[in-house]
C-alpha cells in the first residue's frame, strides 16, 4: 500500500514509523509508532493521551484506505478509552472496519506495546470520502 496519501508531515509529527500489513479484504491495517521523550508528561513516564489518540485514528485510516483506496476517512465520532500507562516505547495498532455503508464507515483499533499489552482502545464513526 503506498503511505505517500498520508501527510507525510503530520506522519512524523506523530511518530509514524512503519505500515506493518494491511488486509484489503479483511478491513484491518497494522502500523507501528515511536513514541519520542517529547510525547510524554508524568516525568517523562507516560505518552499524552492525544497522541494516543492520533496514533489510533491514523490507523483506522490505514484500514480504509487498504479497503479503498480511493476513499479518504474523516472522523465523525472517536472514542478512546486509555487502559494503562503507556510507556516512551516503541507501539503496534491494529485497525479493523466493522460495518462498511455507502458513506459511513465503523472501525475499532486497539494499542499494544512490543510486549502485547493492550494500553488502549478506540471505536469510531467515520465519513467515507471520494472523489468526484
Amino acid at each position: 500500500m503506498d503511505t505517500e496519501k498520508f501527510p507525510h508531515a503530520l506522519m512524523q509529527t506523530i511518530g509514524f514509523s512503519q505500515l506493518l500489513h494491511t488486509d484489503a479484504e479483511r478491513g484491518t491495517a497494522r502500523v507501528r509508532f515511536v513514541a519520542r521523550p517529547e510525547f510524554a508528561h508524568s516525568d517523562g513516564t507516560a505518552v499524552q493521551g492525544g497522541l494516543i489518540t492520533a496514533w489510533l485514528d491514523c490507523a483506522m485510516a490505514f484500514a480504509v484506505h487498504a479497503k479503498d483506496a480511493t476513499a479518504s476517512l474523516a472522523s465523525l465520532e472517536l472514542k478512546v478509552s486509555f487502559l494503562d500507562r503507556a510507556p516512551v516505547t516503541s507501539f503496534e495498532a491494529e485497525a479493523r472496519i466493522l460495518r462498511w455503508g455507502g458513506s459511513v464507515v465503523f472501525l475499532e483499533a486497539d494499542l499494544f506495546e512490543p510486549e502485547g499489552r493492550l494500553v488502549a482502545r478506540a471505536s469510531s464513526t467515520g465519513k467515507l470520502i471520494r472523489k468526484r
